[in-house]
């Protein structure tokens, strides 16, 4: 797989994610990915990652702003700041570092570090 494929395949992941498409996401992972959303839980599989996809207390999608993209080997990490809102507390804004490995043309590792903005 080509650095511009990868990366193409991680902007599919992103709209996937604005647009609230979990066929979308799920299309571009392995079928044993893992996903680690460091400080708060680890996902196994594609039916646990759809899971995670909104939780319950989500209200809409996320709008993703990506600040910067780096690519090296099978791997690209995404920078960037996002909002979002849950029905309890309302609107939220945050920062994230997401991390990518690839196999086999696919998604099969996703490191997701996210941090609350004020």
């Amino acid at each position: 797989m080509t650095e511009t494929a990868q990366r193409r395949l991680v902007q599919e992941y992103l709209e996937g994610f604005r647009a609230g498409d979990h066929a979308r996401i799920l299309a571009t992972l392995t079928e044993d990915v893992v996903w680690v959303i460091h400080g708060h839980r680890t996902t196994r599989g594609k039916a646990e990652f759809d899971g995670e996809i909104e939780s319950p207390g989500s209200a809409g999608s996320p709008e993703l702003d990506v600040r910067q993209v780096l690519e090296d080997g099978p791997v690209v990490i995404t920078t960037g700041e996002g909002r979002g809102a849950t029905v309890e507390h309302g609107p939220f804004r945050f920062a994230f570092c997401t991390v990518f490995a690839f196999r086999a043309g696919l998604i099969a590792r996703v490191d997701s570090y996210v941090v609350p903005l004020p």
